[in-house]
């Protein structure tokens, strides 16, 4: 985060009570949508208003889908036909955000960005209000690197022009602030807000109590990337005083294997899927964990259920890498693996399985972490405020 994001939100004055209107284009309920109405639901406990447009399958999308309309439509368009109708999108998106911003008459635009979307970034420019944009992911360059783009040049352009036109640009890590200001972006126009948590949410946890097992948890969507096959042949091949157990909150097309592992292994009894989980699930989940999981992460992200795992006070394990050191640091509040290290997960979670004051300690000090930053969404929206409130002076 930046000192002048940091002096702002930190000033005495009492904050102006702003009027946001904000654009996305988020049609699946996951953790973008997760972000999304948490971020919106801070702002206004905050006194803010906040008008959302974005599309209507957003609103009728249920836990973990999207719209199998607009899937359908993406799979039967050839690729280059698909990324152009995405950027022509734009054109009904910025209609419709237009005629919110006449009857709601906005103090500032807030985007989330996607790809191919410049509805915002027009309208600011039309009506000279400031805007922000909220950028989770390099997008051109990650659908590039897994072959899922067709017209590199057009989505690098739409990329830097939505970046280039934003008066702020709020990445959610250091590394992806990085991938902005290679684009052209002014330093002073980024300002690093990662995700965070609703605190009231997340109780003061108290030491796990010594039982038949030592649970280890994960939180969110399975894939194979995840490394969680590692974990299951670990958790076979454990000889220690207490047995351990894996659970699972969430689903993915990882599960079937592991669930298939487990069973080759004899024991499924002890890796426990719960299947999707609402949102107010998870703090309860959460605290049923011994030890929890980030087995691996992209380079960029700023991993919801990291800051999870931190509200809840428990022993985390994480790879060691420049995005997740933002947040946590070997040895004083999780235990950070090296990634190139095909035993480096499995030798952290041996150590924490049997050592729980160490879990104790690690935990006590990943919740000390949340609340002595703030890493919460209603920090997230004091510290969006106090941009869009310095913009307008």
């Amino acid at each position: 985060m930046s000192a002048a994001l940091e002096a702002a939100s930190s000033a005495d004055a009492a904050p102006r009570k702003l009027r946001i209107l904000y654009s996305h284009r988020i049609q699946s309920r996951d953790g973008q949508g997760v972000h999304l109405d948490a971020l919106v639901q801070a702002l206004r406990q905050e006194g803010h208003e906040v008008r959302v447009v974005g599309p209507a399958a957003y609103d009728r999308a249920e836990l973990g889908g999207e719209s199998s309309w607009i899937s359908g439509l993406r799979r039967a368009l050839p690729a280059a036909v698909a990324e152009v109708a995405e950027l022509g999108y734009s054109l009904p998106a910025h209609a419709r955000l237009l005629a919110a911003a006449r009857e709601f008459r906005p103090d500032v635009i807030y985007e989330r960005y996607n790809l191919h979307f410049l509805a915002g970034a027009w309208l600011a420019r039309r009506l000279r209000l400031p805007f922000l944009l909220e950028v989770n992911a390099p997008l051109a360059e990650e659908r590039a690197r897994f072959g899922n783009l067709a017209l590199n040049g057009l989505a690098r352009w739409s990329e830097n022009s939505a970046w280039r036109a934003a008066d702020a640009v709020l990445p959610v890590t250091g590394v992806l602030a990085e991938h902005v200001e290679a684009a052209g972006v002014p330093r002073d126009r980024i300002h690093v807000i990662p995700n965070g948590i609703h605190l009231e949410e997340f109780p003061e946890p108290v030491p796990r109590v010594p039982g038949q097992e030592v649970v280890l948890g994960f939180v969110g969507f399975v894939r194979d990337w995840h490394g969680l096959d590692k974990v299951v042949r670990g958790i076979a091949d454990w000889r220690g005083e207490v047995p351990l157990a894996l659970t699972v909150v969430g689903e993915g097309p990882a599960r079937p294997g592991l669930e298939a592992l487990a069973r080759e292994l004899g024991i499924a009894e002890r890796v426990r899927f719960t299947g999707l989980a609402q949102r107010h699930e998870v703090p309860s989940l959460v605290a049923g964990f011994d030890v929890a999981l980030q087995p691996a992460a992209v380079p960029y992200c700023s991993p919801l259920k990291v800051f999870e795992y931190m509200a809840a006070g428990r022993a985390i394990v994480a790879p060691d890498q420049p995005n997740i050191r933002e947040v946590l640091e070997h040895g004083r509040n999780a235990l950070l693996f090296d990634p190139s290290d095909p035993e480096g997960l499995w030798k952290a979670l041996a150590r924490l399985a049997a050592d729980p004051a160490l879990r104790d300690s690690l935990g006590r000090a990943a919740r000390r972490e949340v609340i002595a930053r703030d890493l919460t969404w209603e920090g997230n929206a004091r510290r969006v405020a106090a941009l869009a409130e310095g913009l307008l002076l």
